[in-house]
């Protein structure tokens, strides 16, 4: 099959060609990977490359990059070296025109190579937010190896996954410090300013994105979806459930509790965080606390099944139609397992082989009920070939988790309307999580301000999309 790129594609391989480092915020479904391997074709071509390194998550370490290159007609003489398990070492010493390691593996491929030619000129990152925070062990890893590229890019669909100070450490890695200087204290300083309890949360200064997005002018490429993709129709669906006696008893007593300390004025996003993660389990049915709140936490109590019948009437209801269940906590999946005891399950340490067949089994209409823990499912999996509902069992309060779980079936190649049920129980934490996701906003603090107004609240009426 040949590769006919659309004009954006276009657009975006000429803007790789002409940066010596640059960075593709591209919404997922618009073929970044691609996009990068023809940029990545011409430059061998004009001699002006010979390899490339690409860092990725695990999951399109296996599944995206080698698959791909296979897939295209115009790259498919091109060899991909996955450096990755036993085989790592082996594969390093061969000669491939791509090489693809994940994150973790960085130190390693340091290690193996100190002391020799560097062979790479070109360092791809896909999904380069997982260098926001530049005190990781990855970051510190492969700064002191960027001199040795001579160019850089830079992959991402969520380049802001908590705030735009998240933009930081990803520009670090693709200019040194050339857009906003080496040190995130003078980033900080010079486009937010200290607020919340204590000072710990940094809020925009009022003309703060606009600098920053200023600054990044001619360096970062924009694209999103809907203005480059004809994507069916995308509609939401709120299904609420009473919890039972027992569970209502507990959740209120941990609601009691969290309104007590919110009211006081000590609560601050993290904590509001480990607190949401408290009464959301309380809410899908299980958790890890006693009646007293006591309790070994490695072991759950099962607590009810309300969350679970809904599922399975909501399942019944769609008559065979394929969907993807989205979990969160190891008892979440207990309990979906019971319910759903042949579904294939994407989780934890679900990779390789494994994976492959449940995405084309999936892909093929085989899999009627498809079980995933969104942060497995969130990046790397084209699942747009057949289901077209997308429940969530456990929300999530990250709108970058959120919008990745979706887009796995809301991209391009998919021709279904898609609906997205959200099962939640009334009257509990699972109506601030909502909140959150609605305001569209990326930072933690909108989580803490959303509890907040869950706790005080007269009524809470769900508000539409």
């Amino acid at each position: 099959m040949f590769w006919e790129p659309h004009e954006y594609q276009k657009e975006a391989v000429k803007f790789l060609v002409e940066k010596g480092s640059a960075a593709l915020w591209l919404d997922p479904g618009l073929g970044k990977t691609a996009v990068v391997l023809s940029a990545f074709r011409i430059l061998k071509l004009k001699g002006l490359a010979k390899k490339m390194l690409v860092i990725a998550p695990l999951r399109p370490v296996h599944g995206v990059w080698p698959p791909e290159a296979k897939k295209w007609e115009q790259f498919a003489d091109y060899s991909v070296g996955v450096l990755h398990g036993g085989a790592k070492a082996k594969v390093l010493k061969q000669q491939h025109d791509i090489y693809v390691i994940n994150f973790e593996g960085l130190g390693w491929l340091s290690s193996q190579l100190n002391g020799k030619d560097w062979p790479f000129q070109i360092l791809t990152v896909d999904e380069i937010s997982y260098m926001k925070n530049t005190q990781t062990q990855r970051f510190k890893t492969i700064k002191p190896l960027l001199d040795k590229f001579d160019r850089r890019w830079g992959l991402t669909g969520s380049p802001a996954p908590n705030s735009l100070l998240d933009i930081f450490g990803p520009q670090l890695i693709l200019d040194q410090g050339a857009t906003f200087g080496p040190y995130i204290s003078r980033f900080r300083t010079e486009y937010f300013f200290p607020s919340g309890y204590g000072g710990y949360e940094w809020k925009l200064q009022s003309d703060g994105e606009a600098r920053i997005h200023a600054a990044l002018a001619g360096k970062v490429l924009r694209m999103a979806a809907l203005d480059h993709l004809d994507l069916p129709e995308l509609t939401y669906n709120d299904i609420m459930v009473d919890l039972p006696p027992k569970a209502r008893k507990l959740y209120d007593a941990f609601e009691n509790n969290l309104t007590v300390e919110l009211n006081s004025g000590n609560v601050t996003a993290v904590n509001a965080a480990v607190a949401v993660m408290k009464g959301q389990q309380i809410a899908n049915g299980g958790s890890y606390l006693d009646d007293d709140g006591s309790g070994d936490a490695r072991t759950s109590i099962h607590l009810h099944d309300a969350k679970t019948e809904a599922v399975l009437d909501l399942v019944e209801e769609l008559s065979g139609q394929p969907c993807i269940i989205g979990y969160h906590f190891a008892h979440d999946l207990e309990r979906l397992k019971g319910a759903f005891p042949d579904a294939p399950i994407i989780g934890s340490g679900v990779i390789g082989h494994k994976l492959d067949s449940i995405i084309n089994d999936w892909n093929a209409g085989k899999i009627p009920v498809l079980l995933a823990h969104p942060m497995s499912a969130g990046h790397g999996l084209n699942l747009q070939g057949t289901g077209h509902a997308v429940i969530w069992y456990s929300l999530t309060w990250s709108l970058e988790v959120y919008e990745q779980f979706i887009r796995r079936l809301w991209r391009q190649g998919q021709k279904n309307h898609i609906v997205v049920h959200h099962i939640m129980a009334k009257d509990t934490i699972d109506e601030a999580i909502m909140m959150a996701i609605r305001r569209k906003d990326k930072t933690q603090q909108t989580l803490l301000t959303a509890v907040r107004d869950y706790v005080n609240r007269d009524t809470i009426n769900p508000v539409d999309h």
